[in-house]
Order: C-alpha cells, then structure tokens, then sequence
C-alpha cells in the first residue's frame, strides 16, 4: 500500500512537473504607476511571481521590471501604502513577450492611537501622583480674583477707562474749590509789601 501511494505520488510530481514544462516562456515587462495619477510612478515595487516558488524582483527607480515567466503565471505587485495587485499572464502569447501598465491603488492604514506616558515603570508614576499638586478649583480661582492683593495689583497695572478718569478730574475740581478760599494773594498783604521795601532798600533787589 506504501509503495503504490509513493508510485501514485511520484507520477503526479513528474506530470506537474511536465506541464510546468510544457508552458512557454514569456519576458514579461512593464511600468508601475499609481492608480490615482498615470504621471506618477511608483518605484521600487516587489514583483514576486506567485506560481514559481515566489521568486521576487524588484522595479527601478522608474517603476520598469522585466523578467522571464511563463504563460498563466499569477504575479504580484507590492509596494508599501499601496494596496496589492495580482496580474494572470495570458496564454498563447504569439510574441513570446508580454508588456503591462500596472496600477497601484493607494492605501490608507488607521493604526490604532496610541498614548505615550511619561513614567517608565509604576514606581516613577505613584511617585508622581503622590506628589502632584492638585490644581485649584473654580471657587478658589473667584476667591484669589478678588482677593485684597489681587484687586490692589490690578489697580497698579490696569489703565484707567474714561469714567474713572472723569470721576478723579470731577474729585480735583471740587477739592480746588473747597480749598480756594485758604489761597491768599501776596500783593494784597502788607506785611508782604513790607518785606518787598526791605528787601528792595537792603539791596536785596539788585
């Protein structure tokens, strides 16, 4: 029973194998552009031709790849950010050569978010959490507002508007009128006259 399963095996490698042969060869060349603009090439493409134990190329700079396959091979375009494109050669290529235009449909990978924290390990976090200081709440932040010192810096740096500026002209008027009648006039004293003829006699003058 043994031997016939390996006979039977054996005949269906040399006949797999036999029809690999009978496929023609074919140089199968083209271009690798993106899929959203015919301009745009996209280089450096991995090229791996699925049905010959996945033997690779690579594209040039300028997208270009050729290479020998044969008939009805699968091959497949890859390049990171784009997605994946499989390309069946044909069968009964009269040329011997087969020419392409493959187009590379970008893709867009979500990763998921990730959050980077400060601490290595947990010690250094419970150590900062411990010693962390807890920020004030909204009561607090009202209370410091109109705290005695906050209002008097405030007064010190803050410009007056117009209404302040017109009650403090309003405030000197009235103490200058109040206070005019303690202003005396010079000339009309006589002790002043005095001290004037003195002074003027004295020499004073001059």
């Amino acid at each position: 029973m043994k031997r016939l399963i390996g006979i039977l095996f054996l005949l269906l490698s040399l006949s797999a194998l036999g029809q690999d042969k009978e496929k023609p060869l074919v140089q199968f060349s083209g271009v690798v552009y993106n899929a959203d603009s015919v301009k745009m090439i996209v280089p450096y493409v991995t090229v791996t031709n699925l049905s010959q134990k996945k033997s690779v190329v690579i594209s040039n700079y300028n997208g270009y790849f050729s290479f020998v396959a044969h008939e009805q091979d699968s091959v497949q375009f890859t390049a990171i950010g784009y997605a994946p494109v499989t390309v069946v050669l044909p069968q009964n290529i009269s040329s011997k050569s087969y020419t392409a235009k493959v187009m590379l449909k970008p893709q867009i990978t979500n990763l998921p978010m990730v959050r980077v924290f400060p601490w290595a390990t947990t010690d250094e976090f419970r150590k900062d959490f411990v010693n962390a200081k807890i920020a004030d709440d909204d009561l607090e932040i009202a209370r410091k507002n109109i705290s005695r010192a906050s209002i008097v810096a405030m007064t010190n740096t803050l410009p007056r508007d117009g209404q302040e500026i017109s009650t403090a002209n309003s405030q000197q008027q009235h103490t200058n009128i109040v206070n005019s009648h303690s202003i005396t006039n010079p000339l009309l004293n006589p002790l002043a006259w005095g001290s004037l003829i003195k002074s003027i006699t004295d020499g004073g003058g001059k």
